[in-house]
């Protein structure tokens, strides 16, 4: 487990400024955003009733509340790239956890499939974000059997897998017509002291995005700040979930409300910084300015 766990392991005034530009009184903009990902952007929660998909809020909530947009969260636990594409790609937990709980919108194909139809009827539709790869190694893990010698051996496999599977998620994505903003999320770090991992993890999406006009908002950077302040662990500075000695005590690697808060800031500063130049106004402005 650790050695998974060390592969997820300064909000700048420009964030700050985003965040406050938002006219608290502007009118909702109708269905704007499209979220998209794993149980980061769901906003998994192991303490709660998975039964109501209402009781998690992810990041994409949080964005969009900012924007003062809606959101459509299709986003699903476990899902890793290979099972984003293909019903029977390379899965984690994403299609049991289907088959046993809601998630915030009910569709029957792959989260692909959703995306592609979604932007195909929603022309309008100002912004796409998506954080995915961190399942893929949960994968490998639980294919290696934690076997640290398995892991390493396979790894370059699944991240050059990883990252042409985010080449055709995002090359899906555009095949729509789609000329809006896409934001890819990088993930955070467990332990910023140890953080090469996440870096390793975070490459492919880097790489991925960079050949078709995707912003990338750093969650890693996010986090790092607060969790040095707190001698590098996301955990003790408050970033991550801590359970119950009933579950191993400790922290879960999902998000509190205050990790997921940053990881918002992250997408609506990388938004804002979109802006052309000597653009004025909301991050809403630069949706519209953004889109051809």
């Amino acid at each position: 487990m650790r050695a998974i766990r060390r592969l997820l392991g300064c909000v700048s005034v420009l964030v700050l400024y985003a965040l406050a530009a938002v006219p608290a009184q502007a009118s909702n903009e109708g269905h704007g955003y499209l979220g998209l990902g794993d149980s980061v952007a769901f906003g998994t929660n192991p303490l709660l009733d998975a039964s109501n998909a209402s009781n998690f809020t992810g990041y994409p909530e949080i964005v969009a509340q900012t924007l003062n947009i809606e959101d459509v969260n299709a986003a699903c636990p476990g899902e890793a790239s290979g099972g984003f594409i293909s019903p029977t790609g390379l899965d984690n937990v994403c299609r049991p956890y289907r088959a046993a709980f809601p998630l915030h919108v009910s569709y029957t194909g792959t989260q692909l499939d959703f995306a592609i139809n979604y932007l195909k009827n929603h022309p309008r539709t100002r912004l796409v974000t998506l954080n995915l790869g961190a399942n893929d190694l949960f994968k490998l893990q639980k294919i290696c059997n934690n076997d640290a010698a398995c892991i390493a051996a396979n790894l370059p496999t699944f991240l050059a897998n990883m990252d042409a599977n985010l080449r055709t998620i995002f090359a899906a994505i555009r095949g729509t017509g789609y000329t809006g903003l896409i934001v890819a999320l990088t993930y955070y770090a467990l332990d910023y002291k140890n953080a090469g991992g996440a870096i390793l993890l975070n490459n492919p999406m880097i790489d991925a995005a960079s050949h078709f006009g995707v912003l990338i908002a750093s969650g890693f950077d996010a986090w790092r700040a607060d969790a040095l302040a707190a001698g590098g662990s996301s955990c003790a500075a408050g970033l991550l979930i801590p359970l119950p000695p009933s579950l191993g005590g400790g922290c879960d690697v999902h998000p509190t409300p205050k990790g997921r808060d940053l990881l918002a800031a992250a997408i609506v500063g990388t938004i804002a910084a979109s802006c052309p130049a000597g653009a004025t106004g909301s991050p809403i402005g630069c949706l519209d300015r953004n889109r051809a």
